[in-house]
């Protein structure tokens, strides 16, 4: 399956939600989802954005891509950076049990899907260690 995600940083804090579906359910994660059918990956990315943060977004650019095997599924995701309008709230939809901006120095300390924090230092978001 392919899907896509939104990393969007605003004054310092990154988006995050709570998967409240499977796979990794109960783990925090950039917004994101599958690609349906007739779909871009940018438009899956800005859809699932509304749909689990109640924020609307514009793209920027692809940020890089990652491959996530489990026993029951396989995913690419293509993740785009998002901007969105600054000062607004987001509010957790369809499977996101909780969405916040975190502060970029307290990702780490959150209970991320596996791979994130890698994920993010290595394209920029997160500093290095």
């Amino acid at each position: 399956m392919v899907g896509g995600g939104a990393v969007v940083v605003d004054d310092g804090r990154l988006l995050l939600v709570r998967r409240g579906r499977e796979p990794a359910r109960g783990l925090w994660s950039v917004p994101g989802g599958k690609v349906e059918r007739g779909e871009t990956v940018g438009q899956a990315v800005l859809r699932e954005l509304t749909e689990e943060t109640g924020l609307t977004g514009s793209l920027l650019e692809p940020l890089g891509w990652v491959e996530r095997i489990g026993p029951d599924h396989h995913f690419v995701i293509i993740d785009y950076r998002v901007e969105v309008e600054p000062g607004v709230s987001p509010r957790a939809g369809d499977d996101a049990d909780e969405a916040r901006f975190v502060p970029l120095g307290e990702v780490g300390s959150m209970d991320l899907v596996p791979g994130l924090v890698e994920f993010l230092t290595s394209h920029g978001v997160l500093p290095g260690e």
